[in-house]
């Protein structure tokens, strides 16, 4: 199922919910109380449930025996395990993608990565960034695959957002223009080994706060 399209109750309480923690609004280790949120988005305690189910599935959250659910913290082993698992999804669907990767899609691709470019804070960048990866790999027609790839880029967004908050200058992507030059030279081994390669930035230096025009 493609999250963003999710019109459901349960769908609208694991989007907001997922922007609040993402963007540092619920603080890690913040309990999550199912009456209160049942009562906000005037739901029962069904969707509210599986909302913590699709919640813990992204790696947003926690279920603890006695503690209920908790938001999760994170730590540069977990960071550097997004990374190697985005990586090497990422690279599966992308090979698979490939050859079905329209002149048409490419320019589409082109075209947020400009808009990425010219991003006013880190927040629009991240959106423009997560279309552009899903954009160039919605072709390989893998939908588990890409469910589990958009679970892997909320982690990665959490980690960006707390690392570039209080700071932002507008970054130039070479890596996104390395990788659709490749594409449109039909030199796929070439883009996935760069894809790769600017997925795997963010676990490699702890403590460090990541660089501005490479980010994944």
């Amino acid at each position: 199922m493609d999250h963003d399209k999710d019109t459901t109750i349960t769908g609208k309480i694991t989007r907001q919910l997922a922007d609040r923690i993402i963007a540092g609004h619920i603080a890690p280790g913040t309990k999550l109380r199912q009456d209160h949120l049942a009562e906000e988005f005037g739901a029962s305690h069904v969707p509210v449930r599986e909302a913590f189910r699709r919640l813990e599935a992204q790696g947003l959250v926690v279920s603890e025996p006695r503690r209920g659910v908790r938001v999760a913290s994170f730590d540069i082993a977990e960071v550097r395990e997004v990374a190697e698992m985005r990586a090497s999804l990422e690279v599966l669907a992308l090979r698979h993608a490939a050859p079905h990767l329209t002149s048409a899609i490419l320019d589409e691709a082109e075209a947020i990565n400009r808009a990425g470019e010219n991003a006013a804070d880190v927040r629009a960048w991240e959106e423009t960034n997560r279309a552009f990866h899903r954009l160039i790999l919605s072709p390989c027609n893998m939908p588990r695959l890409l469910a589990t790839i958009d679970d892997l880029h909320a982690a990665s967004a959490r980690f960006l957002f707390s690392g570039f908050r209080l700071e932002w200058e507008a970054p130039t992507d070479q890596d996104h223009r390395a990788i659709l030059k490749a594409l449109r030279e039909r030199q796929f081994d070439v883009a996935a080994a760069t894809l790769a390669r600017h997925v795997k930035w963010i676990g490699s230096k702890p403590g460090i706060k990541p660089r501005l025009q490479n980010r994944a």
